[in-house]
């Protein structure tokens, strides 16, 4: 399984993979990581690729995932910073254990999350993108960030997601 993102990076869009081990679901608590003093938090929405599929024109993007669950996308803010002053890559900064919460899966003709202007890209557009470097499989999940910088989190916070009053994302800071 890949996990594929689309995150907002000073103005622009950036694809980037995570792995497996990423994934925090089942309310779990996220535990903040020894190595960062400056934990970030941003909005996504998280799609579940339904089919294989290569190379995919944006009309046929919407047959290639079935369901869609919002999600936390952790970042360290500190780390960031020091590895872009260096010039590396900031995977180190996104990609670690437990830095995507994943709330409930909800079938995506019945999602209803704000405007789509508001997130960096629109879900078919990230399935064709994804599908044009690489083939995406039935379980991978793309994710995409909210237009906004990431905020802080702190300690015993508690990030929550609502949907039509129903409590679709829980996740308790540590």
């Amino acid at each position: 399984m890949k996990i594929i993102g689309f995150i907002y990076n000073g103005g622009r869009t950036e694809m980037v993979l995570k792995g497996d081990s990423c994934l925090l679901n089942g309310r779990k608590p996220m535990f903040i990581p020894d190595w960062t003093n400056e934990l970030g938090v941003t909005e996504c929405i998280i799609l579940r690729v339904s089919r294989l599929g290569k190379e995919i024109g944006l009309k046929f993007a919407s047959r290639y995932y079935d369901a869609v669950a919002p999600g936390a996308d952790f970042i360290a803010m500190d780390k960031a910073r020091e590895l872009q002053a260096a010039g590396r890559p900031w995977t180190e900064a996104i990609a670690f254990d437990y830095s995507l919460a994943i709330g409930e899966w909800t079938n995506k003709d019945e999602w209803t999350n704000g405007r789509m202007d508001e997130w960096v890209t629109s879900p078919e557009e990230a399935i064709v993108e994804a599908s044009r470097v690489m083939t995406i499989r039935q379980g991978d999940l793309v994710y995409i960030q909210h237009k906004c910088a990431p905020r802080a989190v702190h300690k015993e916070e508690i990030i929550r997601v609502e949907s039509d009053g129903e409590e679709t994302l829980y996740c308790k800071i540590k």
